[in-house]
C-alpha cells in the first residue's frame, strides 16, 4: 500500500536537513528551489556543506545568512549579471571563513554520477590544461588500467540531502520535469535523503500515463512539497519565466552587507513561508512572468496490448 510523502516545506526541512549536512540544491538555471533554500535559512541551519554545479543567487543568500561552512561547486556567479558578492566577502582576503572545493561542470556531474552508482571514483579526460588539480588535491591523475595513458579521477559526491524542484509529482514522489535539465537525477540518486518541491501534485495515473517524463522515482524520495512559485526567481518551463529583474536587483543589494541583511530580514526571516513571499511579490509581478501563450508539445500513444 502506497503512503503519501506530501509534507509542508517547514516540516520537510525540519525533518530531513540537519546541521552539518552536505546539501545539494540542483537545477541548471531552471528549476532551482529558492523556497527550500529560504526555509533552510529561516530554520537557522548551520555548518552546511553546500554542493551545486552552478551556485548562483540562492547560495549567495544562504552564505550571507550564515548557514554554510563549505561550498563544493563548478561555475560560480550571478548569471548574466556578475559575481556573488556575499560569497566573495567570505572567501577573499587574508581570513576566509568559507571553504571552497572547485571542479569543472563535468567534474561535478562525474562526482554525482559516481555517488549514484556507488563507484569509488569517476575517470574523465579533463583538467590537463587547467590549474584546478593544483588548488584541489581531490582531482588526481591516474593511469588507465587499459594502457590508454593518464586520465584524471574525481571522488564520488554523496549528499546527505538533495533538493530538486520540478513541475509535478504524485504523492508517492514520482517526479516529472521538462525543459532544461541539469544533474538533478544524478544528485538525487547519489543522496541519502531527497526532497522534491513541485508546482503541482497530480494523480498517480497521470504520471503512469507519461512515464518517460519521470526523472526521479518515488522510491528514492523522502518528502514531496507542493510549493507554487517555489523556484522564483529562476523559472519553471511552461509555468513562469525567469525573473531577470530580481537577478539585476540582487547585485547592488549583495554588495552592501547591511542591505543584504535587510533583504534577508524582509524577504526570508520576516515571512512565514513561500505563500507570504508570493503575496509580497504581488499580482502584477507574477502576471508579468506567466507564459504569454500555451505551447503544447503534442502527445504520444503508448498503446495497450492484451
Amino acid at each position: 500500500m502506497n503512503t503519501s510523502k506530501v509534507a509542508t516545506m517547514h516540516d520537510a526541512i525540519a525533518a530531513i536537513v540537519r546541521d552539518g549536512d552536505t546539501v545539494a540544491i540542483e537545477g541548471f538555471t531552471h528549476l532551482i528551489s529558492f523556497a527550500a533554500g529560504h526555509e533552510i535559512i529561516r530554520q537557522g541551519r548551520r555548518d552546511l556543506v553546500l554542493a551545486r554545479m552552478t551556485p548562483d543567487v540562492i547560495y549567495d543568500q544562504m552564505v550571507a545568512a550564515g548557514v554554510a561552512r563549505k561550498l563544493i561547486f563548478s561555475w560560480l556567479g550571478n548569471p548574466g549579471v556578475g559575481g556573488l558578492n556575499a560569497i566573495r566577502r567570505v572567501t577573499e582576503g587574508d581570513q576566509p571563513s568559507l571553504e571552497l572545493e572547485e571542479y569543472s561542470h563535468f567534474g561535478m556531474v562525474a562526482r554525482y554520477t559516481a555517488g549514484a552508482a556507488n563507484l569509488p571514483f569517476f575517470p574523465l579526460r579533463s583538467y590537463f590544461e587547467t590549474d584546478l588539480p593544483v588548488v584541489n588535491p581531490l582531482i588526481r591523475p591516474i593511469e588507465s588500467p587499459y594502457g590508454d595513458g593518464t586520465v584524471y579521477a574525481v571522488p564520488p559526491l554523496k549528499p546527505d540531502v538533495t533538493i530538486v524542484h520540478a513541475q509535478r509529482a504524485d504523492a508517492n514522489g514520482d517526479t516529472q520535469a521538462w525543459g532544461l535539465l541539469g544533474c538533478q537525477k544524478e544528485a538525487a540518486f547519489a543522496a541519502e535523503r531527497v526532497i522534491v518541491v513541485v508546482e503541482e501534485l497530480v494523480d498517480e495515473a497521470l504520471i503512469r500515463a507519461d512515464p518517460n517524463r519521470t526523472i526521479i522515482p518515488g522510491l528514492i524520495v523522502d518528502a514531496v512539497v507542493v510549493e507554487p512559485w517555489g523556484a522564483h526567481p529562476s523559472y519553471v518551463q511552461g509555468t513562469y519565466d525567469r525573473d531577470n529583474r530580481f537577478y539585476l536587483d540582487w547585485d547592488p543589494i549583495s554588495r552592501d552587507p547591511a542591505a543584504t541583511d535587510a533583504w534577508l530580514a524582509e524577504w526570508v526571516h520576516g515571512l512565514d513561508g513561500r505563500a507570504d513571499y508570493v503575496e509580497k511579490l504581488g499580482a502584477e509581478r507574477l502576471a508579468s512572468l506567466r507564459p504569454s501563450a500555451p505551447a503544447p508539445s503534442g502527445s504520444v500513444d503508448y498503446g495497450e496490448y492484451r
